[in-house]
This record gives structure tokens, C-alpha cells and sequence, in this order.
């Protein structure tokens, strides 16, 4: 990586090293160490739809898979300063660093830009270029779109349930999580694989979406339920408004006395009211609603990948990412 991002240095101009030093550590820091299953997810749907890869042909997968992961870095720097989270993957947030902070916001950039040099070094003669780089382009800007919804949904320290819904929230798992974290990685794959067909994609969309919303709820249960020594990250969603599964149940649920409690004390960022809502989700028997939830979702996911699979989109595919997510706790 560092041989091809130097390629972009200035000649002649020694200045632009103390940039490039600095980048290479961005990468380091923000790029390799969460659980990369969105990566790999590349290189092991590539196996699927093509038998016997030549090393070369894995080789190119894992570098799609790397590109994978570098987008993820991007959309987490950023999104960690939007949302003032703590801690990423175990350790302080980038901004959080020693004589970062909103330096980290070129840095985000920087990673975004990063993918298109890899991209173009090891892609550029492949007749599916073009298709990757419009899908790159294309995912980051759903996902761009998802954030803007969630963040104009969850204005910040402003409780207005009006807004909050169900629909809502179903918008913002599909722009925001569910295109680059499940779509994007297959249909890398499929683009390597020659696959041309449009109902080919449409299918995979169809089960990946489902797959996407399906991790984003448990997400959401994660952060406020998740032991952070084992997620690696402090849940915030509470303190930061979010339009999130849990809040939007408990608005199913509560009574006109349980609702005041959450007007009052959702989006405050004062442990005390955090620690009122978390007790009030209890309270509503969110857990087993999240357990139930997820039990009827694998089983509706199952049932849609069995109807919708083919030789040209083998159902293993798909089983192999949906079992790295059921029933995780991180």
C-alpha cells in the first residue's frame, strides 16, 4: 500500500512526505483492525461463483476486499466525529488522538480517495473496471444519504418522537448500512465473476438489503446492551438521539407516563438519564422482543435466500455471510 500511495507524491516536492507519513498512519490506525468480515466477504463470495480461482484472481479479490475496508475506515472517522463517540474497535477514535482531532476530517477524505488510486493500479486494465469504480461511487452515495437522514432525524439534544418511526428507520439501515455493508461486498464479486445479467443483481440485492437491516437491529441492540469489552466500542445512541430499533419498540410500547420518561431523558447525555432509559427498555421486555425479532428474521432470510438463490447465485453464498452475523456479540 505504501508503494502504490506514493506513486501520488509530488516530484521533486519534499514536503509532501510529512503528508504521506502522516496517511500511512491514518491507515494503520483505522483501516486493519476491526473484524473485516465485509472484506472477506469478497473473497469468499468470489470462491463461490468461481471454482478453482487462479491466485492471481484471489489476489485481486482480496485487494476489492481491502478496498472494502478502507471505505468502512472512511465512513467510521467520520462518523465518529459526527456522532462525539468515545471509543472504535477497543481503542480512542481517531479525532480523539493526540494532536488530531478535526484533523480527521481530511483524514476521512483521504481514506475515501485512497480506495480510487488502489483501484486504478491494480484494476485499470480489467474490463469490469468501470462497473467497480460507478459501484464504489454508487454505494458511497447511498450511504451518504442514509447518514444525512439519520442525522437529520436525530437532531442533536432536540426530542421530537413525531419524527421517529418505524419507516424511518427502515430508510436509514437501508442507505446507510445495509448498500455497503452486505450489497456492495457481493456484487464486487459477482462484477469479477462476469456476472452481467441486471436480475442476477437485483436478486442479490433482494436478500443482501434484508441481510443489512437484519445486522443494523442487532446493532442497535449491541450498543445499548453490548458488553463494550467485547464490542470494542461505548454505545451512544441513546445520548445522541438516535432513530434506533430499540426507541422506536419502546414508543410501540410504552404508556403516556413511560413516554414523558423518554422525552425527558432520551438524548440527555447525563449517565443518570441514560441509565432511566436503558432500565425503562428493560422494563418493556425489550430483550426478548430483540431475541424474538432475531430469531423470526433468520428464519425469513433463510426462506428468501432458499427462494430467490441460483446455480448462478448459489445459496451457500449467501448462508456463509448471514451465519458470521446471527446470534453475534460484537
Amino acid at each position: 500500500m505504501e508503494e502504490c500511495l506514493n506513486e501520488g507524491q509530488v516530484s521533486g516536492d519534499a514536503e509532501i512526505g510529512t503528508a504521506m507519513t502522516h496517511f500511512l498512519k491514518v491507515c494503520d490506525y483505522n483501516v486493519p483492525h476491526g473484524k473485516k468480515n465485509r472484506g472477506v466477504s469478497v473473497v469468499t463470495s468470489y470462491k463461490y461463483l468461481i471454482v478453482n480461482p487462479s491466485d492471481n484472481e484471489l489476489f485481486k479479490a482480496r485487494v476489492l476486499g481491502w478496498c472494502v475496508e478502507w471505505l468502512q475506515a472512511y465512513f467510521l472517522v467520520a462518523d465518529d466525529i459526527m456522532d462525539h463517540s468515545v471509543t472504535r474497535r477497543g481503542r480512542p477514535c481517531w479525532y480523539k488522538q493526540d494532536n488530531i482531532g478535526m484533523i480527521a476530517i481530511n483524514d476521512a477524505f483521504y481514506l475515501e480517495a485512497a480506495i480510487y488510486k488502489v483501484l486504478k493500479k491494480y484494476f485499470r486494465q480489467e474490463k469490469y473496471y468501470v462497473d467497480i469504480m460507478e459501484l464504489f461511487h454508487e454505494t458511497t452515495l447511498q450511504t451518504v444519504i442514509g447518514q444525512g437522514l439519520d442525522l437529520l432525524t436525530a437532531e442533536e439534544e432536540v426530542v421530537d418522537f413525531s419524527k421517529f418511526s418505524m419507516s424511518r428507520y427502515d430508510a436509514i439501515v437501508k442507505w446507510k448500512t445495509a448498500f455497503y455493508s452486505f450489497y456492495l461486498p457481493v456484487a464486487l464479486a459477482m462484477h469479477m465473476a462476469g456476472v452481467q445479467d441486471d436480475a442476477s443483481f437485483d436478486k442479490a440485492k433482494e436478500i443482501l438489503l434484508e441481510m443489512g437491516h437484519f445486522f443494523q437491529v442487532q446493532d442497535d441492540y449491541l450498543d445499548c446492551f453490548g458488553d463494550p469489552a467485547v464490542t470494542g466500542k461505548i454505545g451512544t445512541d441513546i445520548e445522541d438521539n438516535k432513530c434506533g430499533w430499540l426507541i422506536n419498540q419502546a414508543l410501540i410500547l410504552c404508556s403516556s407516563t413511560q413516554r414523558e420518561l423518554l422525552e425527558t431523558h432520551y438524548a440527555c447525555k447525563d449517565p443518570a438519564s441514560v441509565k432511566i432509559v436503558k432500565e425503562l427498555f428493560v422494563e418493556l421486555d425489550l430483550k426478548k422482543r430483540y431475541r424474538d425479532y432475531e430469531e423470526e428474521s433468520y428464519q425469513k432470510l433463510m426462506a428468501k435466500i432458499s427462494s430467490l438463490s441460483s446455480p448462478d447465485l448459489p445459496k451457500e453464498m449467501f448462508i456463509s455471510f448471514a451465519e458470521k452475523i446471527f446470534k453475534r456479540n460484537k
